[in-house]
C-alpha cells in the first residue's frame, strides 16, 4: 500500500511538472515558437512516412533480382537497380526530416531552456535572507544545472521521440495486418506490450535509485564547494584530511548508488533484448514458413526483418528515453519545489516607490524575533534625523546588525514600524528601497571580477572619471595604479586576491559611487589597520555630508563625533545622546568607553596580552576580545 501511495504521488508528482512545462512549448502571444512546434511535427510526421514505406522499396528490389517480382509496370520500368536507389534516397529522406525537426525545433528547445533559467535565477534572488543563511550553495546549484538541463531534454524527447515512436509502431502493426495476416501483428502487439510492460517496471525502480544517487552527488558537491570556499579555514586547522574524508564518505554513498545503477542498466537491457528477440525470431519463423508454402516471396521475408529491425531501434531507445524522461521529470521537480519555495518579504499590491525628500529614518516600538522562541528586539524607537550621523553601539546580541537588515527590508518587522520619511518601508517596493540605501557591511564580499566592475557594481552607468573619483574617496585608488593590470585587476573567488582592509576599501567605493541619500554603516573600518581607518573616516565623513548615517559599531572612538548614539542592551534602548553627555551620565557608555580607553593605552604602552586580557568584556564580540594577542 505504501509503495502504491508513493507511485501515485510519483505520477501525480510528474503530471504537475508536465504542466508547468507545457507553456514552454506553446506560449501565448509567441506565434513564433507555435509555428516552429508545428513545423517540428510536420517534418517528424514525414520522416515516419518515409521510413515506413522504405521495407517496401527494398522489398521490391529483392523480388526484383530473385524473379518473383509481380510484374507491376512501374517496378519493371524502374528495375532492380532504380529500386536500390530509391531505397538509399528513401533512407536518406528519413535521417533529412528527422535532422529537419530538429534544425527547426532546436530554437525552442533552447528557448525553454533560457526562459526558466532565468525564472529560477530571478526567483532565488527573491528568497528571503533566512532562506539563504540556511541554504547551501553547492546542493542548491546543482538542482538549478540538473532541472535546467532537463527541460530541454524533456521537450525534445516527448515531443520529438516518444510521439514518433508510438506513430511508427501503429503503422508498422496496420502494415504487418494488411500486407501479411492478423498473426503477424498480433505477436508484434504482444511483443511491445511485454517489452514496454519489462521497461517500465524495472525503469520505475531503477528512478528509486537514480534518485537516492542523485541525493548522494548533491551531498558530495555541497561538502566540495564548501569545503573549497573555506579553504583558508581548512588551512588554520590542518583539516585537510578531515574534508577528504567527509567528501569520501559522501563519494561512497554514490558510489554505491552508481554501481546499483550500472547493475540494474544491465539487467533491463538483458530482459530488453531476450524479448526482442523472441518476438523477432517468431515473426521471422512465420515469415520464413510463408515463403516455403509459396505464400510469400523472398522479398516478403526481407521486409518482415526490415521492419523488425526498423522497430527493434527505437524500442531498445525506449528504455533510455523513458528513464530520462523520469529522471528529467525528478530533477525539474525538485526545481520547480524551490520555485514554489515562497518568498518571504513581498511587495504589496500596489505598493508605490519609496520617495525620499529628506531622509529621516524613524524606528517606533520595533518589534522582532528570528526564532519567535527568541526575541531579539524589544520595543526599539529612534530616530535619525534627515541629515544626522546616528551611531548604534553595544555588546554583540544586542540587536545591532538586526536594524541594519529591518533598514534595508531583509526581513519584516513583527511588531511596530520602520519608517522613511513618513513611509512604512513595507508599504514601498523593494527595488525603490534598496535604491535609496547604501550599505557598507562588516565582511565585504566581492564578485570574481575586475576591481572595476566591483567599484562599478554601485552603479553600473557610471562613467571611467566616477569610478577613479570612489576609488580616490575611499583612498584606494593608489594601490590599484601599484597593480600591473590596475583596475582590470581580478580579486579572485569572494576577493581573496586582496586583504580585508582592500576588500573593505573597494567596498566604500563602490558605495560612494551608488550615491544614496542613505547610508548604512555596519562596523565599515573594522578591517582596516589604524591610519587607513583614519584616512576612511574622513572620506566616509565627506560622504555623509547632506545624507542620513546610521552607524553600527564596536569601536567606540570611530563614532565619538556622531550627531547621536545609541547604546542597545539585549534588545532595548538603554541610553541615547551625543558623546560628551553619555560619558557625563557615567552609564553603560561611559563604561564601554573607559575599557576600550584603557586597551589602547595598554595597547600603545606594548602591555602583553596576559595583563590585557579580559574574558568578561561582553561589550566586545568573541573576535574582538581577542584580537590583542600577540601575532606570529
Amino acid at each position: 500500500m505504501a509503495d502504491g501511495a508513493r507511485a501515485e504521488r510519483g505520477w501525480a508528482r510528474s503530471l504537475r511538472v508536465l504542466r508547468r512545462v507545457a507553456p514552454y512549448l506553446w506560449p501565448p502571444g509567441e506565434s513564433w515558437v507555435k509555428r516552429r512546434v508545428v513545423l517540428s511535427l510536420m517534418a517528424l510526421a514525414a520522416a515516419k512516412v518515409v521510413a515506413v514505406l522504405t521495407p517496401f522499396l527494398y522489398k521490391a528490389a529483392v523480388d526484383s533480382l530473385s524473379g518473383e517480382g509481380r510484374g507491376d509496370a512501374w517496378l519493371l520500368a524502374i528495375g532492380a537497380v532504380g529500386l536500390t536507389v530509391a531505397y538509399g534516397m528513401a533512407r536518406i529522406g528519413a535521417v533529412g526530416f528527422n535532422e529537419l525537426r530538429d534544425l527547426i525545433f532546436v530554437r525552442v528547445g533552447q528557448r525553454a531552456l533560457r526562459k526558466l533559467a532565468l525564472e529560477t535565477f530571478t526567483h532565488i534572488h527573491r528568497l528571503s535572507m533566512r532562506y539563504h543563511i540556511t541554504r547551501k550553495t553547492g546542493g542548491l546549484s546543482r538542482i538549478i544545472e540538473r532541472g535546467v538541463k532537463g527541460v530541454e531534454f524533456l521537450l525534445r524527447f516527448m515531443l520529438l521521440s516518444v510521439g514518433p515512436l508510438i506513430l511508427e509502431l501503429s503503422m508498422v502493426t496496420v502494415i504487418f495486418a494488411l500486407a501479411f495476416d492478423w498473426r503477424y501483428a498480433a505477436v508484434v502487439l504482444v511483443t511491445i506490450a511485454l517489452y514496454v510492460g519489462w521497461t517500465f517496471r524495472v525503469t520505475e525502480w531503477r528512478v528509486k535509485i537514480r534518485r537516492r544517487m542523485n541525493e548522494q552527488d548533491t551531498d558530495a558537491n555541497q561538502k566540495a564547494v564548501d569545503s573549497l570556499l573555506n579553504f583558508e579555514t581548512v588551512k588554520y586547522f590542518g583539516a585537510e584530511a578531515r574534508e577528504a574524508a567527509r567528501y569520501d564518505a559522501a563519494m561512497r554513498g554514490y558510489e554505491a548508488a552508481a554501481i546499483q545503477t550500472g547493475q540494474s542498466l544491465s539487467l533491463l537491457n538483458f530482459g530488453q533484448a531476450f524479448l526482442i528477440t523472441c518476438g523477432l525470431v517468431a515473426v521471422m519463423a512465420m515469415a520464413a514458413m510463408g515463403v516455403q508454402s509459396g505464400a510469400l516471396t523472398v522479398g516478403d521475408f526481407v521486409m518482415v526483418n526490415a521492419y523488425m529491425i526498423q522497430i527493434t531501434m527505437p524500442l531498445n531507445f525506449l528504455g533510455t528515453v523513458y528513464r530520462e524522461i523520469r529522471q528529467a521529470l525528478v530533477d525539474m521537480g525538485e526545481m520547480f519545489d524551490l520555485l514554489d519555495q515562497p518568498a518571504e518579504i513581498t511587495d504589496r499590491p500596489g505598493a508605490a516607490a519609496l520617495k525620499v525628500t529628506r531622509g529621516r529614518v524613524e524606528l517606533c516600538d520595533v518589534h522582532f524575533a528570528y526564532d519567535p522562541a527568541r526575541p531579539i528586539l524589544k520595543g526599539v524607537s529612534l530616530t535619525a534625523e534627515a541629515g544626522q550621523t546616528v551611531a548604534i553601539v553595544g555588546p554583540s546580541g544586542s540587536g545591532k546588525s538586526t536594524i541594519g537588515r529591518l533598514l534595508f527590508r531583509f526581513y519584516d518587522v513583527t511588531g511596530g514600524a520602520l519608517r522613511i520619511d513618513g513611509q512604512d518601508v513595507r508599504d514601498v517596493t523593494q527595488d525603490s528601497l534598496h535604491a535609496q540605501i547604501g550599505v557598507v557591511p562588516q565582511d565585504t564580499v566581492l564578485f570574481n571580477d575586475t576591481i572595476r566592475y566591483n567599484i562599478a557594481y554601485g552603479r553600473p552607468e557610471a562613467s571611467e572619471a566616477e569610478i577613479v573619483g570612489a576609488a580616490r574617496a575611499a583612498r584606494i585608488h593608489d594601490f590599484i595604479l601599484s597593480l600591473p593590470e590596475g583596475y582590470e585587476t581580478r580579486v579572485g573567488e569572494r576577493g581573496l586576491k586582496l586583504s580585508g582592509g582592500e576588500k573593505q576599501r573597494v567596498g566604500i567605493a563602490r558605495t560612494i559611487l551608488k550615491n544614496p541619500p542613505i547610508l548604512l554603516l555596519d562596523e565599515a573600518t573594522s578591517a582596516l589597520d589604524t591610519q587607513t581607518e583614519r584616512d576612511i573616516q574622513e572620506s566616509l565623513k565627506a560622504m555623509g555630508e547632506g545624507r542620513t548615517v546610521i552607524t553600527i559599531a564596536h569601536r567606540l572612538s570611530t563614532i565619538a563625533d556622531a550627531d547621536r548614539i545609541i547604546v542597545l542592551e539585549q534588545g532595548r534602548v538603554v541610553e541615547q545622546g551625543r558623546h560628551e553627555a553619555l560619558l557625563a551620565a557615567g552609564g553603560r557608555y561611559a563604561a564601554m568607553w573607559a575599557r576600550q580607553s584603557a586597551e589602547e593605552e595598554r595597547r600603545r604602552d606594548g602591555v602583553g596580552a596576559e595583563e590585557e586580557f579580559d574574558d568578561t568584556d561582553e561589550t566586545r564580540p568573541f573576535y574582538r576580545r581577542y584580537s590583542t594577542l600577540p601575532q606570529g
